[in-house]
């Protein structure tokens, strides 16, 4: 089946559309989407070092079967949509023995705006405990060195705000490894002013026919909680609970492959409880409240950032970060991603 399909991967950035695109192309009836949206396979696990032989049964008997169960020759393109690939792409190469022809949708958005929205979400999946946005970006140091994480976030990196959102840095070197012709960049903008014409570029650039889609409706819009607590603790129960309180995404990420895949009834009531407690704990988003200082931070500190992604698109992006033009601070030398922490001190 690996010889048979090609494939396609939308690799973040997070917060900027990847969810939209996703659920785009999970119709088109050529495209075999992952059955979980993010998988994170190939940057949980490095494979660099495995023979062809090895990755291809490893491939075959962990990713495929657990990921894309239903294969089928009418739907020959696998498509996924990691947004950890962004920030790993020396994991990808793997990727590239088993589909020499693989393909890769890169997602960027302005940074303020992206990593408001980001904020908001790590809240709703409880990896985020702390509710003041500027809050939270002033912590992303300490983070890095491990301090003041929360208990309950499942990887530290995905607090590091700044990391994050270096979308010129990481986008050139995505390009870099990969290979440019391999990538097609959605930029936000874009996607939500004429997301048509975007659909139409893409599927021109996955070689894919037109399925006459029309409609475009946004997914993943901002949501909020009644108790944080609560919903740290239902989106990410502590470990000894969560076979029976951990959502089925991460349930399908981590079964064993020869276990039935329906639960008995006993663990489908608790599941089904679980839901209507979630349901019950959603409340409508707070509107994002940035101080004129942070703002103007976050402007010092990606601007340069902005300015090294439009020279890679070709496009002017001067309007993202409120259109302030502000000093060019250099970049640090290495990324959260490219290290763990040694220790982590949880809140």
């Amino acid at each position: 089946m690996i010889d048979s399909s090609d494939f396609v991967c939308i690799v973040g950035a997070p917060r900027s559309g990847t969810t939209s695109l996703a659920r785009f192309l999970g119709t088109h009836p050529k495209v075999d989407f992952s059955v979980v949206k993010e998988p994170h396979f190939f940057s949980r696990y490095n494979l660099a070092d495995c023979s062809t032989a090895k990755l291809r049964d490893i491939v075959e008997k962990d990713y495929l079967a657990r990921f894309f169960p239903d294969r089928s020759p009418e739907r020959p393109l696998l498509a996924e949509g990691s947004v950890s690939y962004l920030y790993t792409p020396e994991r990808m190469e793997p990727i590239l023995r088993i589909w020499p022809k693989a393909k890769f949708v890169i997602a960027v958005r302005d940074p303020l705006q992206m990593l408001t929205s980001l904020h908001q979400r790590l809240l709703c999946t409880g990896d985020e405990a702390v509710t003041d946005f500027a809050a939270a970006w002033a912590l992303t140091l300490a983070r890095r060195e491990g301090r003041r994480i929360p208990r309950s976030c499942i990887d530290p990196r995905c607090l590091d705000y700044r990391e994050l959102a270096r979308l010129g840095t990481h986008v050139e070197r995505f390009f870099e490894i990969v290979g440019r012709e391999r990538c097609f960049v959605s930029v936000f903008d874009d996607l939500t002013a004429d997301p048509a014409s975007l659909y139409s570029d893409l599927l021109e650039f996955l070689e894919l026919p037109h399925d006459g889609r029309s409609s475009f409706p946004a997914h993943r819009t901002a949501s909020g909680f009644k108790s944080g607590s609560l919903q740290r603790f239902l989106k990410r129960p502590p470990v000894i609970t969560r076979q029976f309180l951990a959502g089925e995404l991460f349930r399908q990420r981590v079964r064993r492959l020869d276990s039935s895949r329906k639960p008995p009834a006993w663990v489908r009531a608790i599941f089904a409880a679980r839901e209507r407690l979630i349901d019950w704990n959603q409340a409508p988003a707070p509107e994002p409240n940035v101080p004129l200082a942070v703002r103007r931070e976050i402007c010092e500190v990606f601007a340069g950032e902005i300015a090294q992604l439009g020279h890679l698109l070709g496009r002017d992006l001067g309007h993202w970060l409120d259109g302030t033009v502000c000093a060019t601070f250099p970049s640090p030398a290495a990324g959260a991603w490219d290290h763990q922490p040694a220790q982590v001190a949880r809140i």
